[in-house]
């Protein structure tokens, strides 16, 4: 169960919005909601359309006056980049522009397996071929050791990055990053591609017209896949780029949106996040990121061949993705101690290092926990990665663990480690020694509805509204609403069983609610039911009949008190990680006979599927959450059910003979605790 929060705007501020705008009634709530409860702070959001001067990043001039003089020099110049997304998309503007000036240009994209930024033998490989200039882009700015190498080799370096530097910068031409201490820029979340159009703009004289013209497509791309938050310059970035990609000139960029099954002229930021931008990571993943910048520096029909392996790469690692996560849920399934650690641990052997970070967001996603997923090569060197949120620091966590590891790297929510085997256990033990001490109540995963919202603001035009603060990403997530109390009128399957569309009756209002990889075979609610959700809300019309949809981001069952159930969740969590634990927390968690039979008889007699929160829900709160893990795992020790740790859902079984509870061993270990 995640933690729901429902915003409340300022009453008075929701009717000077809705006055002085024609936001109309629900947007003016939503952005109320958002704390922009004026006038003014509403224009700054909607009316920026000037990106700043690109001459205020820090050593913006040096790094001109360097690229011009080698560019006249006819020297070579590398343009150097990193393999994901950002770093291939900001060497192909970079090198595209250098071009158009008449520069003698190269590209170098590290392959994966190489690691991230500069390293020695590619500095070396640059000075072999004639290089003399190397230009940095999406990294750089904390290769102190190579940028040494490259003057003492006699090249020269200018560094472009949006990374955050240490105390100590590289020595080179120019540095430019909005996030120097010194730089007087005033936005400073640039992605690399968007540093890489500013020097673009410098190398113009300051002038955006020509490369926004040519390259804005490519950089909102880019913006969308590092997940740059959508405000200031980004927003201006994103909403221009998009209405130009759906005229690309990037012949690349078309075919990999056709072999997307994307249509431009409708395209979104969430389009450009599911539709491209894995697509174009998947080369790195599963081939080389050769692929994904020869496909954008494409001026001719083998950009369809490029786009095209894109493709095929990216169905592999839907694969191959699929596969690991599989083996990862039997493993759990299988052993669920698993799963009571404070964060969700697991290693296996080769599982492909180019998913295993989509792996670990998809576990945290599934069982509302920060999770770290190892990979073990056959030479004993592992590598993780790891992917949090709010309230856990990824980063944190592994430099208290730094003793026992060759090397790590990351931030608050994702980062990443390189482990020897061996010290894999007592990585474990590190990690769950670091939150205990340092996070003695763990967060839960969030979701916030900016509303609560009634029956008569579903509507076609307050839905159609919700367009007007588009792009959506971070920090400007497409509005979400919460629902308290609709009836299910009906239950239909979608797409073979594979998705489930509710028909709902809500505050005399009738509405239909879809719900995304939630099978209906596994929805454990029927028509009858009264539902909580949130869910998105938007317009639709076909063949002239207008309508809403709503789309389901988390649902229960109405009237499932949640605060109460994170509370006894986190007592049976302690139990079964053996923590120290008040006795009157443990009685609580003692099960009386008439409970475990009261639960016996409604899993067995349920005419629905049946999950562990549905049936918390059902049940009414009479029994804790606590207690009713040790009823469900007393069931399982003797073989009464059985529990699928990932979705919830409890199955009955036929015991091969009489079950005796009394040997179940979650209950002897919980009452010798008492």
């Amino acid at each position: 169960m995640k933690r729901w929060t429902v915003s409340r705007p300022d009453e008075a501020a929701v009717k000077r919005i809705n006055a002085g705008t024609d936001l109309g009634p629900l947007l003016s709530e939503v952005m109320a909601a958002r704390k922009y409860e004026d006038l003014e702070s509403l224009a700054e959001f909607f009316n920026g359309d000037e990106l700043s001067d690109p001459f205020l990043l820090a050593d913006m001039q040096n790094a001109v006056e360097a690229i011009n003089q080698a560019v006249d020099s006819g020297e070579l110049i590398c343009v150097y980049g990193d393999y994901d997304c950002d770093g291939i998309t900001s060497t192909a503007v970079l090198a595209g522009y250098l071009e158009s000036m008449g520069a003698e240009v190269i590209c170098k994209i590290p392959e994966r397996d190489e690691g991230y930024g500069l390293n020695t033998a590619a500095v070396e490989e640059m000075r072999d071929l004639g290089v003399s200039l190397i230009i940095t882009v999406d990294n750089g700015v904390t290769a102190i050791e190579e940028a040494k190498l490259i003057a003492e080799l006699g090249l020269k370096l200018v560094i472009t990055d949006h990374h955050r530097p240490t105390d100590i910068l590289p020595e080179a031409l120019a540095i430019v990053d909005p996030h120097r201490k010194d730089c007087p820029s005033p936005f400073k979340e640039l992605c690399g591609a968007g540093v890489v159009l500013k020097l673009c703009a410098a190398l113009d004289g300051g002038s955006y017209d020509m490369v926004c013209e040519q390259y804005l497509d490519l950089v909102a791309v880019a913006t969308i896949a590092d997940v740059m938050p959508l405000i200031g310059e980004n927003r201006i970035i994103v909403s221009r780029g998009l209405r130009l990609l759906k005229n690309t000139e990037n012949l690349g960029m078309a075919a990999l949106a056709e072999k997307s099954g994307l249509s431009l002229e409708n395209i979104t930021a969430s389009g450009a996040a599911f539709g491209l931008v894995p697509r174009i990571n998947a080369a790195s993943r599963f081939g080389s990121p050769q692929i994904a910048l020869n496909m954008l520096l494409s001026d001719g029909p083998e950009a369809e061949g490029f786009a095209e392996e894109l493709d095929r790469l990216n169905s592999k690692r839907k694969t191959v993705e699929a596969a690991v996560f599989s083996e990862i849920n039997e493993i759990i399934d299988k052993d669920p101690a698993a799963l009571n650690g404070r964060i969700l641990t697991v290693a296996g052997k080769n599982w492909h290092r180019g998913i295993i970070g989509i792996v670990a967001a998809k576990l945290m996603e599934a069982y509302e926990k920060p999770a770290l997923v190892i990979s073990i090569g056959d030479d004993g060197v592992a590598c993780g990665s790891a992917r949090s949120f709010e309230g856990f620091n990824v980063f944190a966590c592994f430099d208290s663990c730094r003793e026992l590891l060759i090397k790590y790297g990351g931030h608050e929510l994702a980062g990443g480690l390189t482990v020897s085997e061996e010290n894999i256990p007592a990585l474990k033990d590190a990690i769950e020694k670091y939150a205990r001490e340092n996070v003695p109540v763990m967060p839960k995963m969030t979701l916030s509805a900016d509303k609560l919202l009634r029956g008569s603001d579903i509507t076609f035009e307050n839905a159609a509204s919700l367009s007007k603060i588009e792009p959506f990403g971070r920090l400007n997530p497409e509005p979400m609403f919460a629902i308290s109390g609709a009836e299910i009128a009906a239950v239909h399957p979608i797409k073979n069983g594979e998705y489930t569309k509710l028909d709902l009756v809500y505050d005399g209002v009738r509405a239909s609610a879809i719900m995304f990889r939630v099978k209906t075979a596994d929805f454990p609610l029927s028509a009858g039911d009264k539902i909580d959700l949130m869910a998105n809300m938007s317009p639709n019309e076909y063949k002239g009949i207008r309508s809403v949809s709503l789309r389901v981001a988390d649902y229960r069952l109405h009237g499932a008190k949640q605060e109460p159930f994170f509370a006894a969740r986190s007592a049976y969590e302690a139990f079964i990680r053996r923590e120290d634990i008040d006795k009157e927390i443990l009685k609580k968690g003692d099960p009386q006979r008439a409970e475990l039979v009261e639960v016996y008889k409604f899993i067995t007699s349920s005419k629905t599927p049946i999950t562990y929160e549905s049936l918390y829900a059902r049940l009414g709160g009479r029994i804790n959450a606590f207690k009713l893990q040790i009823i469900l795992d007393a069931f399982c020790d003797v073989g009464l059910i059985g529990l699928s740790r990932q979705t919830g859902r409890i199955t009955p079984k036929t015991p091969t003979s009489r079950a005796d509870l009394d040997s179940s061993e979650t209950l002897i270990k919980l009452r010798g605790l008492i």
